[in-house]
């Protein structure tokens, strides 16, 4: 059996959407989804959708704990697989501290959740002042002042949102949107 290619497992996803509900999964429904996971295990949004729905639907005739330990493997090869990305870390964690009382991994999850998610966000933020700013536009220059101003407080460290912030003061300098004692 050939690798299905992306198109197909969002299509497969769309499929089983299509037979279950977002609340509670039908049966047909997460058959589905376990198909898809056993034809490519690091999709990582199957593995996340199908721990969603897991959670938040009672299966007849699973044992509560066997429904829990699919949950978590299904969490924890989600983890993997995105490469320790945050929503998966932040799925994890919800589940160790709800369903497994597991309030010390819990906390690691979450913050190794969130740097990764401020990292994301500060290569962002810095992209997006910098694409402003590369636009040379009036209007994009002035969102990029505002949004580097909001950057520089919550990452006052950051040399990559100094770097961008700083050119941004320099451009909006020569367009004359700044005065020249603030820049």
């Amino acid at each position: 059996m050939s690798h299905p290619s992306l198109d197909e497992m969002m299509a497969w996803m769309r499929a089983a959407r299509e037979v279950g509900s977002a609340r509670e999964a039908s049966p047909e429904q997460l058959q589905q989804l376990r198909a898809l996971a056993r034809a490519c295990p690091a999709f990582t949004p199957n593995l996340l959708e199908l721990a969603r729905l897991l959670r938040l639907t009672d299966e007849p005739g699973v044992a509560s704990e066997q429904a829990l330990a699919e949950i978590q493997r299904l969490l924890e090869d989600a983890v993997q697989a995105s490469a320790r990305s945050a929503p998966a870390l932040l799925e994890l964690a919800h589940f160790m501290y709800v369903f497994r009382n597991s309030s010390e991994l819990a906390e690691t999850l979450f913050e190794e959740s969130a740097a990764s998610a401020l990292r994301a966000l500060e290569n962002s933020w810095a992209g997006l002042i910098d694409f402003w700013v590369t636009e040379r536009r009036t209007d994009m220059l002035e969102k990029a002042l505002k949004l580097g101003a909001l950057a520089e407080r919550v990452f006052p460290s950051s040399s990559r949102i100094l770097n961008v912030v700083d050119d941004a003061r320099e451009k909006a300098l020569r367009a004359g949107l700044l005065p020249r004692d603030e820049g």
